[in-house]
């Protein structure tokens, strides 16, 4: 793919006749043409990196010369209605593009540094946005339980996984899925921070820190609202936990992601925020692991052979039926082998011999093996899954999933 902002950077005569405007204009409509997720425009040491992340990975797009940061940090302030002397403090905004980058909505993000300002820019692209829950490649077993989770009037459904994992797209097309089976016969209702993207037929409420109308507040004043479904951006507290399981005790179907460490590490995470293990044994019923992990290039896959380290790791059956496939690398997919991304994912319901073991505070680990032993396939099982029908690679695999699996 040309880049315009290198193209544009050339045809400036010395650092002087660029137009910071036009500079940022380039680097956008490049981060959008490539289906950037997020921009990164960072201090160096002797330049000001611009990169861009693809299906997942950064990549560099640009380094320029370090007096330019602050007037791209400032021309990005105007543009999202941000403080343009403030420098020491973290700020945040949004702002609409132009019809050249398809008119996406950014979400700038400054972080003071030592050598000047970090901008990060998430991009909300609503072009081809399916929230279609079929159409998001999870695979057909978690999908049916996942579906059959939606259908209970009750209970609380958590997302987990780390920043960028899907774990929005799946709520979001979770309650387009509960819209399309009853239409305007459910209400649902969301509080989120902030709203990604406008959904019909849904509530959706933006906290705001800065007038104290946060996670709390919002899920305190929605409960008198008469909702059937109940949409929560991020378990983020002690506070937002115990409404979100009370609620989900009380009549209300709610969804939700959380950060832990594994699928499992949910129970133990929120037991740290205080929540009574017989409540979280009583309202959570299920819990969705979800990765990313960039798909084979179908254009240039060919088989290859990991390294041994890896192989030895895999049970000697698995490597002998496995033919292992990756991208060699062609114009189809920037020479990286990849071409988007596929999910892998772990649903764990909370059954009866699960449900004892969270009474008793069992460790992490034991969970899993109750887990497991009930029927749960783990990440790695399903991503091992994905490696064997040549969708990605071993490698691929373990970067994202790391060595939980073994």
């Amino acid at each position: 793919m040309s880049s315009q902002t290198i193209q544009f950077l050339q045809s400036c005569r010395s650092d002087e006749d660029i137009d910071i405007m036009k500079l940022v204009d380039h680097v956008i409509v490049d981060a959008v043409r490539s289906g950037a997720s997020d921009i990164h425009i960072e201090p160096w040491e002797s330049s000001v990196a611009v990169r861009i992340r693809l299906s997942g990975v950064l990549n560099e797009l640009v380094h320029l010369p370090s007096d330019l940061l602050p007037k791209i940090v400032g021309r990005l302030k105007i543009m999202s209605n941000l403080i343009g002397h403030e420098t020491t403090l973290p700020q945040e905004g949004r702002a609409n593009t132009f019809e050249e980058a398809g008119n996406v909505v950014l979400r700038v993000s400054t972080f003071p540094t030592i050598r000047g300002e970090k901008v990060v820019i998430r991009i909300f692209d609503p072009r081809g946005r399916s929230f279609d829950l079929d159409g998001l490649g999870i695979e057909e077993d978690t999908l049916a339980t996942l579906k059959g989770l939606l259908s209970r009037p009750t209970g609380l459904i958590l997302l987990t996984g780390p920043t960028g994992s899907g774990k929005t797209t799946a709520l979001y097309a979770a309650l387009h899925h509960l819209i399309d089976r009853s239409g305007p016969s459910i209400s649902i209702a969301t509080v989120e921070d902030p709203v990604e993207f406008n959904l019909p037929l849904i509530a959706q409420s933006q906290c705001n820190p800065a007038r104290e109308y946060t996670y709390p507040t919002a899920l305190r004043s929605l409960m008198r609202q008469d909702p059937q479904v109940i949409m929560i951006g991020e378990i983020r507290d002690a506070e937002t936990a115990n409404i979100a399981v009370q609620a989900g005790l009380t009549g209300h179907l709610v969804l939700s992601t959380i950060h832990a460490a594994s699928t499992p590490g949910i129970f133990a995470r929120m037991i740290n925020m205080g929540i009574e293990p017989f409540l979280l044994s009583s309202s959570i019923v299920g819990v969705m692991g979800v990765r990313l992990v960039r798909r084979n290039c179908p254009v240039c896959t060919e088989s290859y052979r990991p390294e041994e380290a890896l192989l030895r790791r895999l049970p000697p059956e698995q490597v002998e039926m496995c033919q292992f496939q990756k991208g060699a690398g062609c114009a189809a997919c920037a020479h990286t082998g990849f071409s988007g991304r596929v999910s892998v994912t772990e649903m764990l319901t909370v059954g009866e011999n699960l449900r004892d073991a969270i009474l008793e505070k069992r460790p992490t680990r034991q969970l899993e093996q109750i887990a497991v032993a009930d029927g749960l396939q783990t990440l790695w099982v399903k991503g091992m899954r994905r490696v064997m029908n040549g969708e990605t690679t071993l490698e691929e695999l373990m970067r994202v999933i790391g060595m939980e699996g073994f």
